[in-house]
């Protein structure tokens, strides 16, 4: 594929009196919260929730539980295609910063918190879909992934992404409920336990071709292990708040929509399983519509494909010579 990416970053803050723009996906976690008669209510919940997810990990020097608030900043990424100077929505995340109120300092956190993807709503809400409608078995298109690892590797190699950010990306997901994960030895003193998954799944190798590998821990006072996607060595690579304040943040997100893992009334065991059926969990008091979030993940996908797929194929007329570069045959 040798057509190129330009990339542009606007950054909005995430508080209590966020309203989503035009041109974010409205199935991202932060932009569900935020709609609705209790959208200020809802957001200020979420954010007393990683305030206090992110005190109870950080607990030294910390004795009653308030010396750290969590803010956040929404990254929108817009993308254009060879300089055409037709931007599309490509990207959003969030990125975290610490504030030490004992010190009175500013600490920079994590980027890529809430990841989320116009071209990966395509892939797997429309593409992958359309696919394998009608098929006995179920099967992944040649080059499925491809179009988006590009855009994301050349996103976290531009100058727009090192001129506001010092290190690489982590992003953090749930546990896929149709694996089962067994607790190794392996602790940290942050992320907790380490669990292995018995099988790669779908979700593994797309995120590889974003140049991304996966580890799996239980971080203390949780109950189900996250997915920690990132670059380099995710151990040693960042400090222990950084690392907090991605697992405070996205554990909350986790809680709210997937209470049935995150909010469960049963830690995961030595060998585990998530269970979407689970009844015995406890629900958050913040309204969060999951049924509207997989309706409109359809619908984004084809917002995609209309306006990014489809102009980025008639941008690239030699691409069906070859499929492996980048799947494109329902665009």
């Amino acid at each position: 594929m040798d057509t190129s990416f330009t990339f542009a970053i606007k950054n909005t803050p995430l508080d209590e009196n966020y309203q989503p723009s035009d041109n974010t996906r409205i199935t991202t976690n932060f932009a569900n919260l935020a709609r609705g008669e209790n959208c200020k209510q809802n957001l200020r919940n979420a954010l007393k929730m990683m305030n206090n997810s992110f005190n109870a990990l950080a607990y030294w020097d910390n004795p009653n539980s308030d010396r750290y608030s969590v803010e956040l900043e929404i990254i929108s990424v817009d993308v254009a295609i060879d300089n055409s100077g037709k931007a599309f929505p490509s990207i959003e995340v969030l990125k975290t910063s610490i504030v030490d109120h004992k010190n009175n300092e500013r600490i920079e956190g994590i980027v890529g918190n809430n990841f989320s993807s116009y071209v990966r709503d395509y892939d797997f809400s429309v593409l992958l879909l359309e696919h394998n409608k009608g098929k006995a078995t179920f099967s992944i298109p040649e080059g499925f992934g491809e179009l988006h690892g590009k855009l994301f590797q050349d996103f976290v190699s531009s100058d727009a992404y090192k001129q506001q950010f010092n290190k690489p990306p982590v992003v953090c997901l749930s546990v896929s409920d149709n694996k089962t994960y067994h607790r190794t030895e392996n602790k940290h003193p942050v992320l907790g336990a380490e669990y292995k998954p018995n099988e790669s799944s779908l979700t593994e190798q797309y995120f590889k071709k974003m140049g991304l590998q996966v580890r799996y821990f239980m971080p203390p006072n949780s109950v189900a292990p996250l997915a920690f996607y990132f670059f380099g060595d995710l151990l040693n690579d960042y400090s222990s708040l950084e690392l907090i304040s991605t697992i405070s943040t996205m554990e909350t997100f986790q809680k709210i929509y997937r209470p049935e893992i995150y909010n469960a009334n049963t830690v995961a065991g030595q060998c585990y399983q998530p269970n979407l059926n689970n009844l015995d969990h406890s629900l958050t008091h913040i309204t969060y519509d999951r049924a509207e979030r997989s309706r409109l993940g359809i619908e984004q996908g084809k917002f995609a494909q209309e306006h990014f797929i489809k102009p980025l194929y008639k941008a690239m007329p030699n691409v069906h010579k070859n499929k492996s570069n980048i799947q494109m045959s329902h665009a």
